[in-house]
């Protein structure tokens, strides 16, 4: 009963936002996504031209920044290439290119110039989980942030991604991208 009067005080003080916040802290379990389908291949899936877009969020919610990213890919046995451009809706532009290998067990590592040590990530039926430390250059200065990053193949073409960025285990915002593969259609067109 004690419990509950202080958790019911906590939450009349902080708000019921802030309650709920707190109840994001609990991780995703990957293996809750092993017999989700379409089983997701990475090497498959990012090969080719992918389009994308995307918003991050601030903490509170507000969409600070609207962004498309085209991606080649390419792989080459169980190593593949990323290579981002990124267009911001300011106007401004960034360009990520990712080394990733292919493992056994659906693990992968990846790296970045502006990733900090190996990208770690693995796969269970359609879900590939990702971590990693971005190098963040914000108002002349660079902040590492950890990133959750948390990928689900839709279909053979749409792929949906959230990503929770944090520093010193705080939630500093959440990126949100859609991914769409190009393919090519009976008359040769890309769609």
């Amino acid at each position: 009963m004690k419990r509950r009067l202080i958790l019911g005080g906590a939450a009349s003080a902080l708000g019921l936002s802030a309650l709920g916040s707190l109840s994001g802290c609990a991780s995703q379990n990957l293996d809750n996504y092993r017999n989700e389908k379409p089983v997701l291949d990475l090497a498959q899936y990012f090969n080719g031209t992918i389009d994308a877009h995307g918003i991050f969020q601030d903490r509170g919610g507000r969409i600070v920044k609207r962004f498309t990213v085209v991606m080649d890919c390419e792989w080459k046995g169980n190593q593949g290439v990323l290579d981002e451009a990124f267009t911001y809706s300011d106007g401004t532009t960034q360009r990520r290119i990712w080394r990733l290998t292919k493992h056994a067990d659906g693990r992968y590592t990846g790296t970045a110039d502006d990733v900090v040590g190996t990208a770690n990530g693995q796969t269970r039926g359609n879900a590939f989980r990702w971590t990693y430390t971005l190098a963040l250059p914000v108002d002349g200065k660079v902040y590492n942030v950890d990133l959750d990053d948390w990928m689900y193949l839709m279909d053979e073409q749409v792929m949906m991604n959230k990503a929770v960025m944090r520093k010193w285990g705080v939630t500093l915002g959440e990126v949100t991208l859609s991914f769409k593969r190009r393919v090519s259609n009976a008359s040769g067109r890309v769609s």
